[in-house]
């Protein structure tokens, strides 16, 4: 148990630091050259950074203090250990590691894209291990903690727009800037989410019918996918009807779609994305 333990501690802390170094090169290496506004406490501390010179990991680490304190009953003391962890060590690299690396001073979109990619790589590796670089992580989990009819996205959205409108007033007042910035904030998201839930994404397709078994049979046959038969009566026939559900990757939906008409042209399907599929013939854990 404990070995299984420090395994998976080592695995933790060696993600932290390759997480962090890619968060701290988009950051210093390309964020900070080219006066781009960051969201998050990276984003407050490189204002500072630019109006005062303060270190950005130090700076960071300081406005995560009293937020820390002040959410560590709310997200639990697991969370709470593994994003201090995550934060000194990210803060650190930041500081000390990363400013022996060359400073990109080329095309700015170039910037803005590298800055992106790798930052959203890196928080996306740290989510992945259920830890967080603490700022704005801590805040936005304390209010859907406490406000559970918020969503998650319009309390990021806001705090991150907040956060790139003042960077962009206070350091580099530049409207180029701005849209720069919004670009570098849109990019993370998607790599957040595309590293995350990207590899395992696929559809979900829910098929009434009255041919449920030739159906399942057929997908089986051609494509040698699984399903499931759900019984439903329809609302307004009150007729017994079988819905077909069937998880598969995209180039496979277009199969299902097509050979469903050819056996019930009547056939209802519903098409829906789906963030992550895990099962047999997808991911396993």
């Amino acid at each position: 148990m404990n070995k299984k333990k420090n395994m998976n501690l080592a695995i933790d802390i060696l993600v932290d630091i390759v997480g962090g170094i890619l968060i701290a090169i988009g950051v210093y290496n390309f964020a900070a050259a080219a006066k781009f506004p960051m969201v998050g406490f990276n984003g407050i501390a490189l204002i500072f950074y630019h109006l005062f010179g303060w270190p950005i990991g130090t700076t960071a680490l300081l406005l995560n203090i009293p937020v820390a304190l002040f959410t560590f009953r709310i997200l639990g003391r697991s969370f709470f250990l593994r994003s201090v962890r995550t934060i000194f060590i990210t803060s650190f690299i930041i500081d000390a590691i990363v400013p022996l690396f060359p400073i990109y001073t080329g095309d700015r979109l170039l910037e803005a894209i590298c800055c992106g990619v790798l930052s959203g790589l890196g928080y996306a590796m740290i989510y992945m291990r259920d830890s967080s670089t603490g700022g704005s992580d801590f805040i936005t989990m304390s209010i859907r903690v406490l406000n559970p009819h918020l969503t998650i996205g319009n309390i990021t959205f806001a705090m991150d727009a907040f956060i790139v409108l003042l960077g962009t007033v206070l350091v580099s007042r530049d409207m180029d800037s701005l849209i720069y910035g919004v670009i570098v904030s849109y990019l993370m998201s998607i790599v957040v989410d595309k590293t995350m839930y990207g590899i395992d994404r696929g559809k979900v397709t829910l098929i009434v019918t009255e041919h449920g078994p030739e159906v399942c049979a057929k997908i089986d046959e051609i494509l040698g996918r699984g399903s499931t038969i759900l019984k439903g009566i329809g609302s307004y026939s009150k007729h017994q009807k079988d819905v077909v559900m069937c998880a598969c990757n995209n180039k496979q939906m277009y199969g299902i779609r097509k050979l469903v008409k050819e056996i019930d042209k009547k056939a209802f399907l519903v098409i829906m994305e789906s963030n992550e599929v895990v099962g047999e013939g997808f991911k396993e854990e």
